[in-house]
């Protein structure tokens, strides 16, 4: 037998799949692309829609992997001649409507539903890997939580940004003790802001007693953003340094670059305040501030590499062969959930112009996962 026939095999079941699409950046590396080395083997296709620009479907062809007509399909893979060991749900970009709350609807529990049937039907208990949240409405996500963990799936979710490296590094036990933690973000309020959401839990998530739940979570747009720090009820100063971290920035205060700023405010149970600012094109990087108890600051940016082929990617592809290859996850599936509805209410309350209360997020308490070494 071959090296490559010993891998590990894969079912990739993605929405779109394009030039400088996440299912490129993903499935491109598990190829062997962008000068990666691949420790899995991607061994069939689902493509849900495919544009004027679809490059999955020559892609699959030069390299024999078949694109099959249905997730169950995917899955089963029959002419692989053996079950595989993961699927990859790789449900972002695509032409999906968008709600009232202008989020957009990718059709991420439809293709786990679809799934975990074909799983069930096969008889199958193997990792799943989903990028970014688990779907814009929160009882979908409810369910896919309770599903996955019934079924006893290892399951890594949420975004690259996280996983990038800190510039300048620092400890996780420095957020032991932290009382504000402040995000700097960009681009699209919904698909960069749960970016943002996910720098900003990964953090949390390591301060004493792990997470234990989240109280409310607010949104402001426009010029209450600035306001709202004018009075004193946002710390600037956390986002000044947070900003001193990252590079091009345009000279100035935001305030004198950006129309339409969007600010999530995020209270938690244990009196912890999260902040993450969305800033259009102002910046092009993620920061991150946070104050201890003591009232020092630490700052960095995430160094996430801004061209193709975007680096972020590179440490999250290996964490999802971490996963298939130990049958354990490195993040907790419970950040998922927990920054899933953080996106989601933060969403809900710039619709509806209010502070949204969360007792779904109360109750939501984990420890991080191990460190893995990459």
């Amino acid at each position: 037998m071959n090296a490559r026939s010993e891998r590990k095999k894969v079912a990739a079941i993605v929405t779109e799949y394009r030039p400088d699409s996440h299912a490129e950046m993903i499935i491109g590396r598990l190829l062997g692309l962008f000068g990666y080395t691949p420790q899995i083997e991607v061994v069939s296709l689902y493509l849900d829609q495919i544009p004027s620009n679809d490059m999955g479907t020559a892609e699959a062809h030069t390299r024999g992997i078949p694109v099959y007509a249905s997730i169950e399909g995917a899955i089963a893979a029959p002419h692989v001649g053996v079950l595989i060991d993961g699927v990859l749900l790789i449900g972002e970009h695509g032409e999906y409507p968008w709600n009232e709350k202008r989020q957009k609807m990718y059709p991420r529990r439809r293709f786990f539903e679809e799934t975990f049937r074909a799983l069930d039907r096969l008889g199958l208990n193997v990792p799943i890997f989903n990028d970014k949240h688990l779907s814009y409405r929160m009882q979908d996500a409810e369910w896919i939580y309770g599903e996955l963990t019934k079924r006893g799936l290892p399951f890594l979710g949420g975004s690259s940004i996280p996983h990038t490296p800190q510039v300048p590094s620092y400890s996780s036990e420095q957020l032991i003790q932290v009382k504000e933690i402040f995000v700097i973000s960009w681009l699209g309020i919904e698909s960069y802001g749960f970016h943002g959401m996910e720098v900003l839990q990964a953090a949390a998530e390591h301060r004493q007693g792990g997470e234990t739940g989240i109280r409310s979570v607010q949104a402001l747009e426009g010029r209450s953003v600035w306001a709202a720090m004018d009075r004193g009820e946002v710390p600037e100063e956390l986002m000044i340094q947070a900003l001193s971290t990252v590079s091009d920035i345009l000279p100035g205060h935001p305030r004198d670059h950006v129309d339409v700023p969007v600010l999530f405010i995020i209270t938690y149970s244990d009196g912890l305040k999260g902040y993450v600012l969305q800033l259009q094109r102002f910046i092009r990087e993620w920061g991150i501030a946070f104050r201890d108890a003591s009232g020092e600051i630490t700052a960095a940016r995430c160094e996430s590499g801004r061209g193709r082929p975007y680096n972020h990617f590179e440490n999250l592809t290996r964490l999802i062969e971490l996963m298939v290859l130990t049958g354990c996850s490195p993040v907790a599936p419970e950040r998922t959930l927990l920054t899933t509805g953080m996106i989601n209410l933060a969403m809900e309350s710039l619709h509806l112009g209010r502070k949204i209360d969360s007792p779904q997020l109360r109750s939501i308490s984990y420890s991080p996962a191990e460190n893995f070494v990459l």
